[in-house]
């Protein structure tokens, strides 16, 4: 595959479902200095059918990892996209500047994940998961320590402060890659 130039960062916004990936996401898109595409992983993956199957008792698709990939490769090669998905191992480190973990107090998220309706099996799983910090570590596992940041997420002042951090690293990411990056 031939070298490109890419022009605007590549971000990762991961966490638990109910941490407000989406919301963050959708934020930094209108504030971004930088054009930035949002792309909500599991929404682009029934999209493109990048699934083996459907797991009824888990309400959700077994997603094909190197379809994922396959088909995700050149966006993030080009740059300026926010990956938006509860999981972040699958991004080769080539395609990451930048892991953002969104975390919530546990009763924040059950809350949450209550108003979405989700089986009180899906809703113990994943505060499980948010309170035994498995996706702040699948990223501090996956990714160089400097490119991982853990922010709170419980109010709407969080959402607001988070993406103004984020908004002043795409700065500072621009300024650092005045010709882009070679990907």
């Amino acid at each position: 595959m031939a070298s490109t130039t890419k022009t605007s960062p590549v971000i990762v916004i991961t966490g638990t479902p109910g941490t407000g990936k989406s919301t963050h996401a959708e934020l930094l898109v209108q504030e971004s200095p930088v054009p930035l595409r949002h792309i909500d992983v599991s929404e682009f993956v029934k999209e493109k059918e990048l699934y083996e199957n459907f797991d009824a008792e888990w309400d959700s698709y077994i997603v094909d990892e190197d379809k994922l990939i396959d088909e995700l490769e050149p966006l993030a090669s080009a740059g300026g996209v926010i990956l938006d998905w509860h999981a972040c191992e699958p991004w080769p480190e080539r395609w990451v500047d930048l892991v953002v973990v969104l975390r919530c107090d546990h009763t924040k998220l059950w809350e949450r994940l209550e108003e979405r309706n989700y089986s009180l099996k899906k809703i113990t799983e994943n505060n499980q998961a948010e309170i035994m910090e498995v996706i702040a570590q699948e990223a501090r596992d996956s990714y160089e320590p400097e490119i991982v940041v853990e922010l709170k997420s419980e109010s709407t002042e969080d959402l607001e402060s988070n993406v103004a951090r984020i908004v002043e690293w795409i700065h500072a990411w621009k300024k650092d890659h005045p010709d882009g990056e070679q990907s």
